[in-house]
This record gives structure tokens, sequence and C-alpha cells, in this order.
């Protein structure tokens, strides 16, 4: 039994994510930076764990980095597990969606100083966004 309030196999995964989103999401894959459609996208509303709909993000938190990928000065408390990432040389902390488990990104120490400091560098393949009215 998985840890997670969403529990799906991998087949169902495959079967609801696109070939790209189950690579990031599901493979702890990467986008190639500045390919992503939400990087640049600083329109009001909300991101959402494209894998199962958990709200992640808002776009108050949302900055241009340079970096290539969607970047965040804070997530929807509780929204995000943390965990220590040892791959390709490298420490680092991977961002997972604490609903489903799906790979987002990292989170990094090199963030806005005025605010929080963090910098969650998210593949724009694993968020959706969810505009709110301006009205």
């Amino acid at each position: 039994m998985s840890k997670y309030g969403v529990n799906k196999t991998e087949e169902e995964w495959r079967n609801e994510l696109s070939p790209e989103e189950y690579y990031v999401l599901r493979q702890k894959g990467t986008e190639r930076p500045h390919t992503g459609e939400l990087n640049l996208n600083f329109k009001n509303g909300d991101y959402h764990c494209k894998a199962c709909n958990a709200k992640l993000f808002e776009s108050e938190h949302k900055f241009e980095s340079g970096c290539g990928w969607p970047s965040f000065d804070k997530a929807v408390e509780g929204a995000i597990e943390y965990i220590r990432d040892t791959s390709h040389g490298m420490i680092r902390t991977e961002t997972v969606c604490s609903n489903c488990g799906s790979h987002l990104g990292h989170v990094f120490n090199d963030g806005p100083r005025e605010t929080t400091g963090q910098r969650y560098c998210i593949n724009s393949l694993s968020i959706g966004f969810d505009p709110k009215d301006n009205k």
C-alpha cells in the first residue's frame, strides 16, 4: 500500500498521462530548459499537480529566475514532500507531490532573499494552471 492519498498502478499512470508527462512525473525526468509552456506564465491563478490535480503553488509566489523552468519561492503548505536526491553527482532536494508522489522538480536555497530565499525549480510538464477570474 502506498503512503500517498492517490494510489494507481504504473499502467494506470501511463494510460492517464502523455508519454512526456509520464517521463517527468513518474520516472523523475526533466524537460529541457526554456521549453515548458508555463515557464513564462505570470497570470493570476493556481498551479496544480498534473497527475492528481492537487494544488501546489499560487501565482503570487511565481517569479522569473532565468533558469528555464517555472520558479516559485513558496509552495502551498503540506503540498510538497522533500526527498534527498544524490543523483547526477550532486546533493539536491527533490520535490514530489505529497498527494500522489509524482516528481515535480527540485528546491534550492538561491531564491529571492526578500521573500523565502527558496527557488522551487519545477518542470512545466508536471504542473497545470487554473486561472483566477480577476473580476
